[in-house]
């Protein structure tokens, strides 16, 4: 699975609409690639999590190749699907945002079992709560780099496309993600063998 997100960098890159931008997304994936790997060896996870990890990650990498906002969804699917609800954006960020709810939970809830010793109900409170923390942290990141970006690359990398509330959907999709997901997660089968 690390091979399929290490191939997927350079394939993000390559043809992307604003390369800067692009790398300001691919370059902390490229960072956390060998922190990724050697987290893995020492602190195993199900092949479900890892791949939910993986997802994820490719996601993430296939966005950064239209900075988000440009990602011709509408077009690929024969137009109409902003049209039909209405949406005045690109709205596939906010598809991002809440896939990472549902991606993260299965490894979070899973490490929270097997190494850290939380019961599978506070793993789950500990799994919405990680979606909520790390959404937040990204959202601080995102406008902290804004700010020392020229403003038409901090536009094209922000990708909030108008909306003042922004960030704040962007988390709560992710908290969404988590809470819909969660009682999957609970009923999962991996869940033999690990504590109640």
């Amino acid at each position: 699975m690390l091979a399929a997100v290490a191939l997927g960098v350079p394939l993000s890159a390559w043809g992307a609409l604003y390369p800067a931008n692009t790398w300001l997304q691919v370059g902390p994936v490229v960072l956390l690639l060998p922190v990724g790997w050697r987290a893995l060896r020492r602190w195993p996870i199900s092949n479900l999590s890892a791949g939910c990890m993986a997802a994820f990650v490719l996601l993430h990498l296939f966005a950064a190749r239209w900075s988000y906002s440009f990602v011709p969804y509408d077009a690929w699917l024969s137009g109409g699907i902003n049209e039909a609800f209405g949406f005045q954006r690109n709205m596939f960020d906010r598809v991002v945002h809440f896939a990472f709810g549902l991606l993260a939970m299965p490894p979070m809830v899973e490490a929270g079992v097997r190494y850290w010793g939380l019961s599978r109900r506070m793993a789950l409170v500990f799994g919405v709560l990680f979606v909520l923390a790390v959404g937040g942290l990204y959202e601080i990141f995102e406008w902290s780099l804004t700010l020392a970006l020229a403003p038409e690359a901090a536009r094209a990398y922000n990708g909030e496309q108008g909306d003042m509330f922004d960030a704040q959907k962007d988390m709560a999709l992710a908290a969404l993600g988590a809470i819909l997901v969660a009682p999957l997660v609970r009923r999962a089968g991996w869940w033999k063998g690990m504590q109640e």
